[in-house]
Order: C-alpha cells, then sequence, then structure tokens
C-alpha cells in the first residue's frame, strides 16, 4: 500500500497543478480569442471555440483611442517612477540593513506598513496638492504619486538582500581606503543584483496597472495611461466587448511578455539573502 501512495500523491500533485493552470490562464484565452471575434461570434451560445479570426477590434481600438499614445506614456510614467524609486529606495534599504540607530526596526515597519495604506485614503490630497501644484495632466504626478508604493516595496525586498552581503568585504574595502558611498556604489550594490531586478520589475507591474490614480489625476485623453484607455468604453449603453478585449490584450501584452522574459531573474532575487 505505502508503495502505491507515492506515484498516487504524485499524480494528485500533477492534476492539482494542471486544473490550477488552466483556471489561472483560462481567462487570458478568454480575453484574446474574444478580442479577435465579432459580436456575433463573441455572444453566441453554445460559445464558438473555432472561429474566424478578425483584427476589426484592435483596428476600430487603434483608430478611435489614443490607446498607442497611452501605451507609451506608461512606457514613460513606468519607467521614470521605478528608476526614481530605486534611487530613493535603494540607499534607504542599505542603511537600515547595515547601521544600528535608534528607531531602526520602526523606520522598517513605517516602509512595510506604506502597503496597508488604501489608495482612495489619499486620493484626495493628492489630487488637491497637483491641483495646486499645477501637475494635473502632467506625467510628472504620477511619477511622484507611484513612490508611494515603490519605494515602500524597493525597501523591503532589499534589505533582505543587503543584510546577506558579508560585512566581511565592507570592512576589507574600508580598510583599502574605499569611502562608504564608494562601497556602496562598487561592493554592495553590484552583489544585490538579482534583487534589484526584482523590485524593479514588480515595481514596473504595479505602475503599468495602476487605474485610479492615472484616472484621476490625469484625466485628459492625450495624457492618460493604457489601464484607462478601457473605461472610453464603458460610458454608452452599448459596450463594444470586443474592442474592450482587444483594448485589454495590448495593455497586458508587455507585462505577460516581460514577466515570462524574466521570470528566471524574479526567482532568484527573490530566494536571494533568504539563506545566511
Amino acid at each position: 500500500m505505502s508503495d502505491l501512495r507515492a506515484p498516487l500523491l504524485r499524480l494528485l500533485q500533477a492534476v492539482g497543478l494542471v486544473v490550477t493552470l488552466l483556471l489561472i490562464l483560462f481567462p487570458l484565452y478568454w480575453m484574446v480569442t474574444a478580442s479577435l471575434k465579432t459580436e456575433n461570434d463573441l455572444f453566441s451560445m453554445p460559445p464558438k471555440w473555432f472561429f474566424a479570426p478578425t483584427l476589426a477590434a484592435y483596428a476600430d481600438a487603434i483608430e478611435n483611442t489614443e490607446v498607442l499614445g497611452n501605451l507609451l506614456n506608461s512606457v514613460l510614467v513606468t519607467v521614470s517612477a521605478v528608476a526614481l524609486g530605486l534611487l530613493v529606495g535603494a540607499p534607504a534599504a542599505y542603511g537600515i540593513a547595515r547601521y544600528r540607530f535608534r528607531g531602526r526596526r520602526d523606520v522598517w515597519f513605517w516602509y512595510v506598513t506604506n502597503w496597508m495604506l488604501v489608495p482612495v485614503v489619499v486620493l484626495i490630497p493628492f489630487y488637491l496638492t497637483a491641483s495646486w501644484l499645477g501637475l494635473i495632466n502632467n506625467p510628472v504626478v504620477l511619477i511622484l504619486v507611484y513612490q508611494v508604493f515603490i519605494v515602500p516595496l524597493v525597501v523591503w525586498l532589499l534589505v533582505d538582500q543587503f543584510s546577506a552581503v558579508p560585512v566581511a568585504l565592507e570592512e576589507a574595502a574600508q580598510l583599502d581606503g574605499l569611502s562608504r558611498v564608494k562601497i556602496f556604489l562598487k561592493i554592495s550594490l553590484p552583489l544585490v543584483k538579482p534583487g534589484i531586478a526584482v523590485a524593479a520589475i514588480l515595481s514596473g507591474i504595479f505602475a503599468w496597472n495602476d487605474m485610479l490614480y492615472a484616472f484621476i489625476l490625469t484625466p485628459s485623453p492625450d495624457a492618460r495611461t493604457a489601464p484607462t484607455v478601457v473605461l472610453n468604453y464603458l460610458g454608452g449603453y452599448v459596450i463594444p466587448w470586443p474592442q474592450v478585449m482587444a483594448t485589454s490584450t495590448m495593455v497586458c501584452a508587455p507585462v505577460i511578455i516581460g514577466g515570462i522574459i524574466v521570470h528566471k531573474y524574479i526567482a532568484r532575487g527573490l530566494t536571494m539573502g533568504a539563506v545566511k
């Protein structure tokens, strides 16, 4: 009986993984296939699993919305926000990991608990501040606002990474005459590149997917980021679902493709520093 238990357990695990994978991938499959259907095919009963694909929904989305310009806005905002977040968060994480000062744990806890902040709570203060500064419909306002969740994420991920770097390496470099800044730049920072890559990737995903701040702080259609384009279709009596799905596919594709390309770096970066 015990000889059959191990193969049966492996079989159940394999079945569970396949079922989980299907549950995860089916919404993506439905979104992509719906974007390639006509409305008649999309709403046919029973559902059509085999159909003649068409790019009409993509052509309509590109012609009648600012989706391409909004995608460019998303790239600009995401890259700039992540770069600023790493510039601010990496030194902060290094300081928390290396220096023993009063309130150190409280500072780290404050960074981590920023993730508990509900975005809508601070939306009105952000809007009033941006309006007073004249930054409404300016990509700069999104770059600055996104630091609310990017910097805490960077600090949270990199504190353990810097803690895993042997102190002896930095002490040896200090004996050779390197300043603390040069030690950080030339010794510690290169050793935590996988962690930095993970922090950049995850921060980029959160910045790219944001809809609430982008919709409120950049209301002009040509200033919005890509995720808000879908909302253009939701204001009428009839919703053109193939166009909605086509736009959603164009918005999701960069994140999905990028995640597939860099998934090995995510696994390596998340496990670095877990075992000392």
